[in-house]
This record gives structure tokens, C-alpha cells and sequence, in this order.
């Protein structure tokens, strides 16, 4: 019998399995209140035993369990777990004054090929749970004993290539009877899947999102990100105005700079007229990151001083620019690393 995934259940529909195993409603909050807080049906004290069977033999709690853990010297932890599968994903623990963020990932390995990014080597093995997505935030959360306040997910994978799994997750982390994160503290990055972005426009949730866009022209954007060769920037930054109208939410652009690659003066005024063309109704925001020493891409990340020069374009243009603040550098914490060298090694 194939068991079912219980954790990436709603509430209503808990209930609904509960009465499948001839057993009150009750127990069904009682379930939920376990499995929010990381437990395993054995960890579920006040379950009578009938009922811890009968769970055990009809459902399985997809956990993440930490395979291994590093902290960094700035605080930073960054986490390795292990799924029900065996597979591994990686999620990273942030600490800033205005609170904990968690940033976790939401596909086993990557489709999307991007030429800089750790997470793409070896490409996708599957997509993830809800419940999966939801492990990582209750696991990070119980073993770090601090409470997460925000959550992005720009971890390994695209989230958009998960669609329906990232929804059910969002409505579970949102709710009320679940994590009851707020929808306004959760990020969501993706490389430009524009059906979908137009798809979760229509989903109502107030959450942030942040495109990954890391060149203003489509022949050096194709050569980083192949998902260019699909949606161009035309029609990438084309959905992200539409976005902003049918939403009111601003977005966020993730600009990875790679010396002699995208850095250039030039590179930075084109960023600023194309952004200007297409979004021009919405306030424009650019996070510039130095791209991450991944020793199997071989790219070089350009230097504090036209990293500098690049914001101060942008800025002279009414673009607000910031540098993305280099957190756990010494512990493998740009994602897919950690998950890249232990999949070599084994």
C-alpha cells in the first residue's frame, strides 16, 4: 500500500484522513500541533497506540534530518539534510539584527543550467514534498532553538519548475493551523519562468519576488542562464511589469557579477535602460552579489571597486542598488556547494 505524505496535508484535509481510520476529528488538530513542532509518530505522547499504528501503516512524515551541519564564523549555519529517500538538499540559517532568515531549497539538484551556480551539477534528481519544503523550515527552527522569521527560497532548485508543490507549501507555512509565517516575510527567486510568474500573480499571496536576471542583453544572459533561450528578456521583464500591476508588490533583481563577463560600465547602463523600459511603473531595486568561487565553474567574482562603480551607475539612473552582504564564506553556504562536494566524496 502506498502510504501518504502527511505532513504536506492542509488541515481540512487531515481531518478527512483521520475519519478514513475510523477516528475522531480531534486527533486530527492533535496530529498537526506534532508534526508543526518536528515529531515522528512515536514523539506523538498523548496518541493512544491504536491510533500510532494505524498512522504508521497508512502515512509517512517526510522529515529532514541533518546529515551534517557547519556554522560560520559570522553565525551562519548551514545545514545538509537528508530526505526519506536518501537524497540531500541544503538549507542555510541567517542571523540578522531584524531577525533569523532561512533559506531552503525546493528541488533535489537543479534543471536550469545556469553557468554559475553550484546546484545545476549533476543536474535534477526530483522535486520536493511540500512537506519537504516545510521540514527544512521546522528542523532548522528545532535545532537551532531559535524562531525563523523569514523564509526565502532561493536554495537549491527552481522554485516555479516545483509549482504546485511551492503552492501547497506557501498556503501550509502561511496558515494559521500551520507555521503561520507571514506571506510578506517569505522571498521567492526564480531564473524566469514567465507562465508561471503570470500563474502566481493570480495566487493572491503577498509575498516578495526576486528574479534572477544577471545580464541586461539575451546573447550574454543565454550563455549564463539557459532559460533565456525560452523567455528573453523582453518578455521576462515584460511579465515582471505585469506582475507589479496585478499584484502591487515590488520585485527584487538578483544581479550575480562575474568580472569580464557582465561588470562592465556598460553592462551597468544597459541594466538601468532595459529595467527603465519594461518596469518602468514600479520602484527598481537591484541586489548585486560577486559571484560565489565555485571551483567546477571556474568564473572570477569582480572586485569591491566595480562592484562599487556598477551601484553607483545604477544609483545616478534612480535605481536603488545594493551589494549583497557575503555571509558564511568560509563554509561552503552559496547553495549546492555542501550538497556538490558530499555527493563527490561518497
Amino acid at each position: 500500500m502506498q502510504k501518504t505524505d502527511i505532513l504536506s496535508m492542509t488541515l481540512p484535509e487531515l481531518t478527512e484522513f483521520v475519519e478514513t481510520l475510523d477516528e475522531p476529528k480531534f486527533r486530527a488538530k492533535q496530529i498537526q500541533g506534532w508534526l508543526i513542532k518536528g515529531a515522528d509518530f512515536d514523539g506523538m505522547k498523548n496518541l493512544p497506540r491504536t491510533l500510532i499504528e494505524k498512522l504508521d501503516a497508512a502515512a509517512f512524515v517526510a522529515t529532514a534530518k541533518i546529515e551534517k551541519k557547519q556554522v560560520s564564523s559570522d553565525g551562519t549555519v548551514k545545514y545538509l539534510y537528508r530526505l526519506y529517500d536518501g537524497e540531500t538538499v541544503e538549507s542555510v540559517l541567517m542571523k540578522y539584527k531584524h531577525g533569523n532568515t532561512v533559506c531552503i531549497s525546493s528541488e533535489v539538484g537543479c534543471p536550469m543550467g545556469c553557468a554559475f551556480c553550484a546546484s545545476t551539477i549533476g543536474g535534477m534528481t526530483r522535486k520536493l514534498l511540500p512537506s519537504e519544503m516545510l521540514s527544512q523550515v521546522i528542523s532548522t527552527e528545532r535545532d537551532s532553538g531559535e524562531r525563523v522569521s523569514n523564509i526565502v527560497m532561493m536554495g537549491i532548485g527552481e522554485p516555479l519548475d516545483n509549482y504546485a508543490n511551492v503552492i501547497k507549501f506557501l498556503r501550509l507555512v502561511g496558515s494559521a493551523d500551520g507555521l503561520n509565517k507571514g506571506y510578506r516575510h517569505i522571498s521567492l527567486s526564480t531564473c524566469g519562468i514567465v507562465d508561471k510568474i503570470y500563474a502566481l500573480a493570480d495566487e493572491g499571496f503577498p509575498i516578495t519576488l526576486s528574479i534572477s536576471l544577471h545580464a541586461a542583453d539575451d546573447e550574454t544572459r543565454t550563455s549564463l542562464m539557459p532559460v533565456n533561450k525560452r523567455w528573453n528578456i523582453e518578455q521576462l521583464l515584460t511579465a515582471c511589469g505585469d506582475y507589479f500591476k496585478k499584484t502591487g508588490r515590488r520585485i527584487s533583481f538578483e544581479y550575480t557579477l562575474v568580472s569580464g563577463k557582465n561588470d562592465s560600465a556598460s553592462d551597468a547602463e544597459k541594466l538601468a535602460s532595459v529595467l527603465k523600459k519594461y518596469c518602468r511603473d514600479m520602484p527598481l531595486h537591484v541586489n548585486l552579489i560577486p559571484v560565489n568561487n565555485v571551483t567546477e565553474r571556474g568564473f572570477i567574482p569582480t572586485d569591491r571597486a566595480s562592484v562599487d562603480a556598477f551601484a553607483k551607475t545604477l544609483e545616478e539612473n534612480k535605481i536603488t542598488a545594493t551589494v549583497r552582504r557575503r555571509l558564511g564564506s568560509d563554509i561552503d553556504a552559496s547553495c549546492g556547494q555542501l550538497r556538490a562536494k558530499t555527493n563527490k566524496n561518497s
